[in-house]
């Protein structure tokens, strides 16, 4: 019996519902429905506490590198069935989701694989950028670590390649 596969990607300045990203991936040939949900985390930065994060994004670049995405996971994991991430953009308070995915295999070891594979790639490829509120009303734009254009990045390559 086969399933045609689905993609989803959405990005939206609305609350985020998970029950719609797990009801997008459900199938009855899948055994295993892994979720990650990422939240704004209460944070301190050089004295400020983190309020919220701002989030923005090139909307049509980052449907592109999901569709890329989708198929890296899909050339490591041929029995990923369904792949959905929605992602907030704007204002995110402490607390309220940022991001939220979900993938279906017929076994867990995929599924959860594979999600793991998707938030890290998600945080390096993707074009969202988030910027951390302060209770100071000061903001700072962010980097992921893993964006291969980050200092942090960078960094760890240089101590990779002396080692």
């Amino acid at each position: 019996m086969s399933e045609e596969r689905r993609d989803a990607f959405k990005l939206s300045c609305d609350w985020l519902s998970i029950q719609e990203v797990v009801d997008t991936v459900s199938s009855t040939s899948c055994g295993a429905l892994s979720v990650f949900i990422g939240t704004t985390r209460e944070d301190e930065v050089e004295g400020r506490k983190v309020i919220g994060l701002e989030y923005e994004a090139y909307e049509s670049m980052a449907q592109s590198q999901f569709s890329r995405l989708c198929a890296d996971i899909r050339d490591h994991w041929p029995s990923v069935i369904h792949i959905c991430v929605h992602h907030r953009l704007g204002w995110v308070k402490v607390g309220d989701a940022s991001v939220v995915m979900a993938i279906s295999s017929p076994h867990r070891r995929d599924s959860q694989e594979a999600i793991q594979h998707c938030i890290t790639q998600l945080k390096a490829n993707i074009p969202i950028w988030k910027k951390e509120v302060y209770d100071t009303q000061e903001a700072s734009w962010r980097e992921n670590s893993e964006c291969s254009w980050s200092s942090h990045s960078k960094l760890q390559q240089e101590h990779k390649n002396a080692e």
